[in-house]
Order: C-alpha cells, then structure tokens, then sequence
C-alpha cells in the first residue's frame, strides 16, 4: 500500500516527518499501542499509517496493524508531512466531448489520476479542471474533488462527466446512485481479455469487498458480504489462439485466446470490471493487478500483438459510453469514445491475425 491509499480528508495531526518513538506501555494490538501513545492521531489515522510503511518495531518494518506487540517495545512512527488542502489550477490539456453552464464531459486519457491524493498531489483532472472552469466547479466532492460525480481508475481511459455547480452534481450523484436501475444513466466500457467468456452474453452478480491480504485489491465475496456488484457482459468479437498445426487442421476449433467485450454497469464499484471478469477467469489483457496469473499466455501471441501489449502498459480497459439526463435542463445526452490508439492498435492487432 502506498500513500496514496490514506484519506483524503485525514488530519495529519502531531508530528510530522521525523520519526517518533514510542514505548508500548502494555503488551497488545499495534493500532491499539499506537493510538493510546500518540492522542493527537485517531486510531483510525494510526492504522492507515502502518499500512502505508510508516511504522517499525524494534527497528523493522511493520504493516499489520493487528500486529501483537510485547510490553516495552520500541516503535517508531513516520507521520507523513500534510498535503495541500486546496489544489491549484495547472495548465494541462483536456480532451472535451461536451461543455455547458453546467456540466463538462471529459474523454480522460490513460494515466490521468482523477483528484489529488497523497503521492499525486498535483497534475490531476481536478488541477486541469480548475485551470479551466475556475471557481465554477460544484465544492460538493470537497476541496480535493470538486465536481467529481464518479471516477475512473488512472490507467483506464474514456468519458466522465464533472459537474459545475452544486445543482448539477446533486442531480448527476442521483442518477449515479440510482446506477440507472430507474433512469436512463448508461455506462459501458470496452475490454480486451484473454479467452472467451461463455456464454457470450451474461450478468455477473458477485459481490465485492476489499481483500484482507492486499489493501489495493478488491475480491469477490459471497452475498451478504461486501457491496453488491452486477456487471452485464457481451463478447464483441474474439480471436483464435492459433493456425492448424503444419500439415493438418485440428480436430476441434482452436480456443480463443483473446476477446473484445462490452461490459455494462448496474452497479459501480471499485475496480467492478476488472474484478468481475478476473472472477470468471477471463481477466483485461494488461493488468498487473488481477490478471497477473495469465501472464504466461503471452507466450502465444504474435510479435505484432507482443509489441502492441508492450506498448500498452496498462489495463485495456476504456470507458467508451455514458449517458445521462442533463441535471438542469432535462434531456438525455449520450456520448460515444473510441478507444485510444494504445489500445486500438492492441485490437488491431489481433483482427490482423498476428498470431503465433
């Protein structure tokens, strides 16, 4: 866990920078020691510190807040230096597919962190958005997102709206909540991922919830648990995993080794998609965090499809559709996004045939 993980909104508290060492005065749970040694930090505070590695005992790292710890030992304490509450405007280009009083629709690239947090303080959508709304932005999302209504992850690209003033962002964050269940809000995203689902149209209905083991991981848990989930799939196109072997064709048709899906939200969760077709073992081409036991079918692809993956670097995941009613004047608005040409030549690649 990185830095980037802590609340936005926490107070930094006490000390900050130099390390603070205390000594438990009883034997216990680590956050627990922590946060009777140090009042000025909530336990809440202490525990998310520990998970990002700023705590050691008897002079080694550890990020377990659970961690029992004995009676006298010695714990230091890194408290990270404050961030800047308010973020600034900075100059950085925004592809725009639609604006107004109201509202802006923005077509965000890959790699474009959506707000400010700690460990990307700046060079954010919400710097580039104040640069050019100004103080029109809705201060509902907080100083650190104004007029945020929704986010997408930093390395999938496509459409997001913003809202512009608190009127749109109340009207926007209904329709969202409603995840379209009673209104015509629309978002669907395109994938490349490795096999074929089966069958080629289906609902995942799991459940997801932040992994105990790996605090940047979300799961699918059973129902009861977590936050429900329910993505629509729909297989677009997909591409065999290779020619007959030399001198004959194979008896059975060869496996798909990659497919173009649309994927359909009824609900939005953190990492939803990514985590819902991991979950049926046919996770996004590219991503290091849910689709990393899949690596080795690399191994099968073209040099062309190799070079283009390579060049990708990331999820091939891109938010390509979203509507909604416009939250002042009424009317559906509708936008389409091609994917990017990262991924449009990862795509290209495979309906070239290039295959080993």
């Amino acid at each position: 866990m990185t830095m980037a993980d802590l609340d936005d909104d926490d107070d930094l508290g006490g000390a900050e920078g130099a390390p603070v060492v205390v000594a438990a005065a009883a034997a216990g749970r680590l956050d627990r020691v922590l946060a009777d040694a140090l009042p000025d930090l909530s336990r809440n505070r202490v525990q998310q510190i520990i998970r990002a590695g700023g705590v050691t005992v008897a002079g080694r790292p550890v990020t377990d807040p659970a961690t029992k710890v004995a009676a006298s030992a010695e714990v230091a304490v890194t408290v990270p230096p404050p961030q800047d509450a308010v973020p600034t405007g900075e100059p950085i280009q925004l592809n725009i597919a639609y604006e107004d009083d109201d509202l802006i629709v923005i077509d965000k690239p890959a790699g474009l962190v959506v707000h400010p947090a700690p460990g990307n303080a700046a060079g954010t959508l919400v710097n580039a958005l104040i640069a050019h709304c100004g103080a029109s932005l809705s201060g509902i999302g907080g100083v650190r997102r104004p007029g945020i209504v929704h986010r997408l992850d930093k390395d999938t690209s496509g459409l997001m709206v913003v809202a512009k003033n608190d009127r749109a962002h109340r009207g926007l964050a209904a329709q969202f909540a409603d995840h379209g269940r009673s209104g015509p809000l629309e978002r669907a995203y395109l994938a490349v991922v490795w096999g074929c689902p089966s069958p080629r149209q289906q609902t995942i209905r799991a459940s997801i919830a932040r992994s105990p083991h790996n605090r940047e991981k979300m799961i699918t848990v059973p129902e009861g648990r977590g936050r429900e989930a329910i993505t629509h799939v729909s297989v677009e196109a997909s591409w065999p995993a290779g020619a007959p072997p030399e001198g004959g064709a194979p008896k059975t048709p060869a496996e798909p080794l990659a497919s173009l899906v649309r994927c359909a939200l009824e609900t939005g969760r953190t990492h939803q998609i990514r985590v819902h077709l991991a979950s049926i073992r046919h996770p996004v081409l590219g991503d290091r965090l849910y689709g990393g036991g899949f690596a080795t079918k690399a191994a099968r692809l073209g040099e062309g499809q190799r070079s283009a993956l390579a060049s990708l670097g990331r999820q091939a995941l891109h938010a390509a559709v979203l509507g909604f009613v416009h939250p002042a004047k009424g009317g559906i608005l509708r936008f389409e996004s091609a994917p990017p040409p990262d991924m449009a030549r990862l795509i290209e690649a495979f309906r070239d045939g290039d295959v080993r």
